[in-house]
């Protein structure tokens, strides 16, 4: 499966007020694995980058002023995504500026949509995670991806980020520990957020050893969906495997 990680970065947050597209980066996963083949580009966007933008990313609008515009690069982007599973973190805002783009210069071209199948990252962090901070930021430490050359946000180097974390997320339970000694950390929490004394005296658990439950089979719709979500981990994914090693 070839899947491409994309990020963004614009001269300010609401398309509506005319604010432009000003980098693109892609990152290309082959078989779950992160090839050197990538797409990137700074765009030119004909106006002023906004000062709290300019804050988050260090574009400039002088920087900006030799890149090339959007019409210009759209044909190779278009032919970098196409066919791929395209994954975004927050994608309704990234998709939602790169289709006004293409609008703006008039391209028959259609949406992005129209070119490969977009998952959402963040929606998908939320179903793993609720009730937790799901920013890149917050999976990034969560997963143990490394983003120590991060001094500013940019679309090819928080595509790669992405990237791993996508992987990371999507590749099996994380964190996972059998010591019983130590309180088990939620996803995100860091040692200092928990209880020390949540774990217990042992001689205090429940012993449910003669107790009798009642076992609930999947459903056929479950057991579909299940599978579906196996062949987006892989063919190489050990739970496909119906013999007990």
């Amino acid at each position: 499966m070839r899947q491409v990680i994309l990020d963004t970065e614009t001269t300010g947050l609401d398309l509506k007020l005319g604010h432009r597209v000003i980098e693109i980066g892609c990152i290309e996963v082959s078989d779950r694995r992160i090839t050197e083949h990538v797409f990137h580009s700074y765009i030119n966007p004909d106006r002023q980058v906004d000062l709290e933008a300019q804050e988050v990313h260090g574009l400039t609008t002088e920087f900006l002023l030799d890149k090339p515009r959007f019409s210009e690069l759209l044909e190779e982007f278009l032919s970098f995504i196409e066919g791929c599973e395209l994954v975004i973190h927050n994608a309704s805002f990234d998709v939602g500026f790169l289709n006004n783009e293409i609008r703006l210069i008039n391209s028959v071209r259609g949406r992005i949509e129209d070119y490969c199948q977009v998952v959402d990252s963040l929606a998908l962090a939320r179903q793993l995670h609720p009730g937790q901070r799901n920013s890149l930021d917050a999976l990034a430490k969560r997963y143990q991806v490394d983003t120590s050359q991060r001094t500013h946000h940019g679309g090819l180097l928080d595509a790669r980020i992405l990237a791993e974390v996508y992987l990371a997320m999507t590749g099996g339970q994380a964190d996972l520990s059998f010591d019983m000694s130590e309180p088990q950390k939620k996803f995100g929490e860091s040692d200092r957020d928990v209880d020390r004394d949540s774990a217990g005296d042992p001689s205090d658990r429940t012993d449910f050893s003669d107790d009798r439950f009642i076992v609930i089979s999947a459903s056929e719709d479950e057991i579909l969906e299940h599978k579906k979500w196996l062949d987006r981990l892989g063919d190489n994914c050990v739970w496909r495997s119906d013999v007990e090693p």
